[in-house]
């Protein structure tokens, strides 16, 4: 089963046609290598990405003929992925940097040697005259210029890398992938690097990659300079209840009020799907679910030309909140009861404290320490007897293979009946319900979900920042069944601070007690070699006591 939405809705900015363009984003059944950690030849290797890049011509002839003026692919999309170091060395080109030296490939076809992929991406752009953003690997000698004293064991840099032409072909950006998720065959770029480019339709485009979202270097610096609009090349894997593609990437586009340009890879082994194009006043995207066919997909609408008064605050995307018992809006919170006892459970890797949804309607509250997240709702469509819902919190450090610090508010769909099963993975849901949900959080970051039946991602009715770091959602007429209610807040501050785990800690006070234990052995045998030195000097009873 396919699915392709288109949500609009209005936030109290609005656009005119002269403010628009249209964009396309190409979801990209990539054709793999099927053994990637064996090295290939370079002639091998462009065998197997001009497939792909047959497929991109194709797509880019499409978007084309519906007036697109930017096109994004995915990440890993002309090379795949799962490579070790040596055996991507085929697939790499030297990409020279247009911050320090203007280049069309399409028309200098002959100025660099192995520079096959960058030529037919620059023709690409050129024959369709359209900007296109594609991702590929990028092979940089050593000493970099940015970084001289820095350099591999083998004697060069291997990045994952987003190029972007314009529609004459000239290559304009290179943006060399900060956040690597497990990606042996490449380097983390010794320095950081906000990298845009500037278009004559819409303005400037900042570009990022899969992982990077998630943290505040580069994605947050971008929007803190300005940049409003991203281009976002991704492999993601979906990660459910909290971080399928179109529900963490349509929630960063509200959160942070810009617009994303969403392209992922279909893959249904990796559990890859999900692109859209999200602004803050619409979203177009296609998700497939119940393994549907694994196939392409090009998504291609108008975007509005954000201004460049938006920053990173939340609260530029948000609107009052209006409820009839002014929920926790005056300090009452401490004081909501909570009907039941509140249990644990593991969610993303994280444990988290839940309550359930037991009444047809109710107030609840639950809390992780002294983060509590408080919940109005009332049941439009439910049956006890086929779905259970939890509320949940967590603050801390996400407990997954890489750390970083959150503040979560969730209302889920629990995968059986049993409270055990509350944070599992689950696809669809019946139950609807009419909801407030607020948290007072300690960042401003924080991105509003809500995650429908069969993979469809809604727009709150109300979102609501208020001085202090209070954040509200609103939503009500839910038109299908309710898998995740969120609210996702990001400490970037504390994801570099020493981490408070328990066992380490343990193990800190074991070590400091054994060192102490060893200092005390070590003063015993001092004095007793002084007392053995200096001869029968001490009455009986100060011998007993010293040895």
């Amino acid at each position: 089963m396919l699915v392709v939405f288109l949500l609009v809705f209005c936030l109290g900015e609005t656009e005119s046609a002269a403010d628009s363009y249209v964009a396309a984003v190409y979801e990209h059944r990539v054709i793999l290598n099927p053994n990637p950690r064996v090295p290939v030849s370079r002639r091998e290797a462009l065998v197997h990405m001009q497939k792909n890049l047959d497929i991109y011509e194709e797509q880019a002839a499409k978007a084309a003929q519906q007036v697109a003026k930017i096109l994004v692919f995915p990440e890993d999309g002309i090379h795949g992925f799962n490579f070790t170091r040596s055996s991507i060395s085929g697939y790499m080109e030297t990409i020279p940097d247009p911050q320090e030296e203007s280049w069309n490939p399409c028309t200098e076809p002959d100025k660099y040697n192995n520079t096959e992929v960058l030529q037919r991406l620059s023709c690409m752009a050129r024959r369709n005259n359209l900007y296109l953003v594609a991702n590929m690997p990028d092979l940089q000698p050593c000493p970099l210029k940015t970084a001289p004293s820095t350099c591999p064991p083998d004697g060069h840099w291997q990045f994952n890398t987003n190029v972007a032409f314009n529609s004459d072909g000239l290559l304009v950006a290179r943006y060399h992938k900060q956040n690597l998720f497990f990606e042996e065959s490449f380097d983390t770029p010794p320095k950081l690097e906000l990298i845009t480019f500037d278009t004559p339709f819409a303005g400037k485009f900042g570009l990022i990659i899969c992982f990077d979202i998630l943290f505040h270097d580069p994605t947050v610096a971008l929007v803190k300079m300005g940049v409003r609009q991203l281009i976002f090349s991704t492999a993601w894997m979906n990660a459910l209840p909290l971080l399928d593609s179109i529900q963490f990437h349509r929630a960063f586009s509200l959160g942070a009020n810009v617009t994303v340009l969403s392209s992922n890879l279909r893959n249904e082994k990796h559990r890859m799907t999900g692109s859209g194009i999200y602004t803050p006043f619409s979203a177009t995207f296609y998700h497939a679910v119940n393994r549907g066919p694994e196939e392409g997909r090009l998504l291609v609408t108008k975007v509005p030309v954000l201004g460049p008064v938006g920053v990173n605050n939340v609260g530029d995307s948000m609107s009052p909140v209006a409820t009839e018992s002014d929920h926790c809006h005056r300090g009452r919170c401490a004081d909501s009861p909570s009907p039941g006892s509140s249990f644990t459970g593991t969610m993303a890797h994280d444990l988290y404290n839940f309550v359930l949804l037991n009444e047809t309607q109710g107030n609840l509250r639950v809390c992780d320490s002294t983060f509590c997240c408080h919940l109005q709702y009332k049941w439009t469509a439910h049956n006890k007897s086929k779905e259970l819902y939890a509320l949940g919190a967590f603050a801390g450090m996400h407990n997954g293979s890489i750390r970083y610090a959150v503040q979560v508010c969730a209302v889920v769909r629990c995968a059986g009946l049993e409270a055990s099963s509350c944070g599992q993975h689950v696809l669809e849901a019946e139950s609807k319900m009419d909801f407030l949900l607020e948290a007072t959080f300690q960042t401003d970051y924080v991105y509003p979900s809500v995650l429908m039946n069969c993979m469809e991602v809604k727009q709150p009715d109300k979102l609501e920042k208020t001085t202090g770091g209070r954040v509200a959602m609103k939503y009500s007429n839910l038109t299908g069944g309710l898998i995740t209610a969120c609210l996702y807040g990001r400490m970037y501050q504390l994801d570099h601070l020493p981490q408070n785990n328990s066992n380490t800690l343990k193990l800190i006070v074991f070590l400091l007690l054994f060192v102490f234990f060893l200092f005390l052995i070590c003063k015993y045998c001092q004095h007793k070699i002084v007392h053995t030195r200096a001869g029968p000097r001490y009455t009986p009873l100060q011998r007993s006591f010293g040895d």
